[in-house]
């Protein structure tokens, strides 16, 4: 980034010179054009006085550096300084003459290719119809430039070194506060030295604490998931080892059996959840979005839950009406389900489950009612987290594995869904999806 910089202000300083001597020789050359033009009419009228060009008469005037050529009214030259006048061509046809005798004066400037040299003439009307004509002959604005170019390039060298130690110092002054900034990002309280950089500054902290955020959560995650592991595969391992040594009697091995089958059951539905998670973590969108409709996969996942529901002597019942939403339907299937365990799961004997089905200002709505054991205040915000239980002994009886609301969050974040959570301790909770 630095040299970038450096560079780039070395080559708009040569651009600027470039461009600066261009506009300045030409400004220059154009005034020294109206100033050559205004010394050769000067000089004409100042030889008309002398009375040198009168009738009849023979000049002897001659300058080194100024060309002298009188003509006549019809072309012939009367008189030149540097050549034989009648050895010289008629000069009616010069633009020069031609201007004079019509409008008492002309003036023209001719390029010469070869030798880089421009020849400006002035002609001058005479009282008795004759032109004085003046020639001079000077440097052309290409060779003019070309005479600066040792010297541009001279001062383009230097100019280009001084860029390239300003551009040092001030990338290095430029880049400090970002750098500092770097190193601190930790400190939300160190505000960026350029205003310009704050919503810089925020973007990056908030990515950084998000980083952070998601490796705690993954290192959490971690933890919990070789705790949760470790309980059922303990309960397995000392179960076997008791009836490997004959230690039980019959009637006990089948109940250490009994409790062997529902540790790995547990051990299974934990397994599944994570891996199920750890699929969501990468999903954004539905592979395949179809249209679901949310009543009719409602009525399945009931008939689907109504035999854990009779055991637990829970009251599960499906309302609504149709209402269709794009998604993934397996997906959609596996969230209501979820609630659905949660709200048996989580209820009394003699309890009710309701899930509904309908559009409620033009949105599709899922909602699952029950008038369980309810949520306390102080767990609302937490019962998505992985792993996280309301009452930890009864989710591990009913073989809960924490994990089944987090996995509803996720689908309803893959599906743009908004969740609405309204319970109340002792009397029941209410969850709605929103889509």
């Amino acid at each position: 980034m630095k040299q970038k910089i450096n560079l780039r202000l070395g080559l708009i300083a040569l651009v600027a010179l470039l461009l600066t001597t261009l506009g300045v020789t030409k400004v220059y050359y154009d005034l020294f054009r109206q100033q050559v033009g205004r010394d050769l009419r000067l000089t004409a009228q100042l030889l008309e006085q002398t009375g040198e060009f009168a009738p009849g008469s023979t000049p002897l005037l001659k300058n080194n550096e100024v060309r002298i050529t009188w003509v006549d009214a019809d072309g012939t030259v009367l008189y030149d300084d540097v050549a034989d006048a009648s050895a010289l061509p008629n000069h009616a046809d010069r633009p020069e003459i031609q201007h004079a005798l019509e409008t008492g004066e002309g003036e023209i400037v001719r390029n010469s290719d070869t030798f880089n040299m421009n020849t400006f003439y002035y002609a001058l009307r005479l009282s008795d119809g004759t032109v004085l004509r003046l020639a001079v002959d000077a440097r052309s604005i290409s060779s003019v430039f070309l005479a600066a170019v040792p010297v541009l390039l001279a001062v383009a060298a230097v100019i280009f070194a001084v860029c390239l130690l300003l551009g040092h110092l001030l990338t290095a002054q430029l880049i400090a506060p970002i750098e500092d900034m770097a190193e601190h990002l930790d400190e939300p309280a160190r505000e960026p030295v350029y205003q310009e950089l704050e919503p810089f500054a925020r973007k990056i902290r908030s990515q950084h604490e998000k980083i952070l955020s998601a490796a705690q959560s993954r290192q959490d995650f971690t933890a919990n998931v070789s705790h949760e592991l470790k309980t059922p595969l303990t309960a397995i391992s000392g179960y076997a080892e008791l009836i490997e040594n004959k230690m039980v009697d019959g009637d006990q091995q089948l109940r250490f059996a009994g409790e062997i089958r529902k540790n790995a059951a547990r051990l299974l539905n934990l397994i599944n959840d994570i891996i199920q998670l750890s699929e969501l973590d990468s999903t954004q969108s539905p592979a395949q979005p179809q249209s679901v409709e949310l009543l009719s996969l409602s009525k399945e996942v009931c008939a689907d839950l109504e035999v854990p529901a009779r055991q637990r002597r829970v009251s599960l019942q499906c309302f609504g009406r149709e209402a269709t939403v794009p998604g993934d339907r397996e997906l959609l299937k596996e969230l209501l389900e979820n609630l659905v365990q949660n709200a048996i799961r989580y209820n009394r004997e003699g309890g009710f489950v309701q899930v509904t089905a309908k559009e409620e200002s033009g949105h599709a709505v899922w909602i699952v009612e029950d008038n369980g054991i309810g949520i306390p205040e102080d767990a609302k915000d937490r019962v998505f987290e992985r792993f996280y239980r309301v009452d930890k002994s009864r989710s591990r009886e009913t073989g809960g594995t924490g994990l089944g609301l987090a996995i509803v969050k996720h689908i309803a974040q893959i599906h743009n869904a908004k969740i609405t959570l309204n319970s109340t301790l002792g009397q029941g909770t209410r969850i709605t999806v929103t889509f």
